[in-house]
């Protein structure tokens, strides 16, 4: 058994077909069905069951893929061992960050990590919630930047700030000559949200269920993004709540309809996470210690009140 027949598993298994998989690790598929076959016979199992289309794991190749992760996983530990004791900050880097996270805070670090890290080859991917966890678990994601807290098994939660949530009121509503809004106040019936799959969504049903259920056989807006939200909110159809970094790029006639929340602020932790393993730790601290002094100065709320992403609802404080 070698390494190499562990990795050619475990890319048959994400791709259920064998000719995708030769061309992820670049190998020929007669090759990798070959090393593949071998192990079986070594083994004396058969981890796949090539019969059914697509390909599909047995019950004991289920087993296997679990522990070729794990064995693969610390062999690449190795490598980081010896990159960290020679103080090395490079290589590829797979980093996912949510939809709703992705336009204002990129831009905000990315160059100067960058020029920075010279050595790191970073490749980001625009992922909701599910898919990074799922994508971490399987080792195709070194990190990535969610809200939080998850609580998932497995994945380490490494804060790097805290958001406001920023009611935008069109001067149409009553509330829009409110200096301060209450959290009490809202209904969630009246606010326009994101799709279903945005954490963002979930955060603010969060944050309304203690007040109002949310009524789903009422007509219901939701978009995949924030400025759609915006513009339906100028049409005179509802408000909405916004993340604090996207107002800070709206223009001067919609930061008008910007309101705040009265103290404790309601906000979203926003976190690195990463699988326990703690591979390219080295690289995480970089990200983490780069993006923590960029958005530092950025939001200085100290009160706030932390909202759950999760379908239940788990308030944090941070003084």
């Amino acid at each position: 058994m070698t390494i190499t027949q562990l990795h050619y598993v475990l890319a048959v298994a994400e791709h259920k077909n064998f000719t995708k998989a030769a061309q992820k690790v670049f190998v020929t598929q007669p090759t990798l069905s070959m090393q593949i076959q071998k192990l079986e016979e070594e083994l004396d199992i058969t981890i796949f069951d090539r019969t059914k289309k697509p390909i599909q794991l047995t019950e004991v190749g289920q087993k296997i893929v679990h522990q070729a992760r794990n064995i693969v996983n610390e062999s690449d530990r190795i490598k980081d061992i010896v990159d960290q004791q020679k103080g090395f900050i490079g290589g590829i880097f797979r980093l996912g960050v949510i939809p709703t996270i992705m336009p204002t805070l990129l831009p905000m670090f990315i160059g100067s990590f960058m020029k920075k890290f010279p050595k790191v080859k970073l490749k980001i991917e625009e992922l909701h919630t599910e898919a990074i966890i799922e994508k971490l678990k399987e080792g195709h994601l070194d990190a990535a930047i969610a809200a939080t807290p998850l609580q998932i098994d497995g994945i380490k939660e490494n804060v790097l700030y805290y958001e406001p949530f920023v009611p935008y009121i069109p001067k149409e509503m009553d509330m829009h000559t409110n200096d301060k809004i209450d959290i009490d106040s809202l209904d969630i019936n009246k606010i326009l949200l994101l799709e279903d799959g945005h954490c963002f969504k979930d955060g603010i049903i969060n944050l309304c269920k203690a007040n109002r259920e949310y009524d789903g056989d009422q007509l219901q807006l939701e978009s995949g993004s924030f400025e759609t939200l915006i513009k339906l909110a100028n049409e005179g159809l509802g408000m909405t709540l916004l993340p604090y970094l996207h107002t800070l790029e709206l223009k001067d006639s919609e930061k008008k309809n910007l309101k705040m929340f009265n103290d404790p602020v309601p906000a979203r932790e926003v976190s690195l996470i990463y699988n326990r393993s703690e591979l390219k730790m080295q690289i995480i601290e970089a990200l983490r210690s780069t993006i923590a002094s960029v958005v530092k100065g950025a939001i200085t709320f100290q009160n706030v009140k932390i909202i759950s992403p999760l379908n239940h609802k788990k308030d944090f404080q941070k003084n």
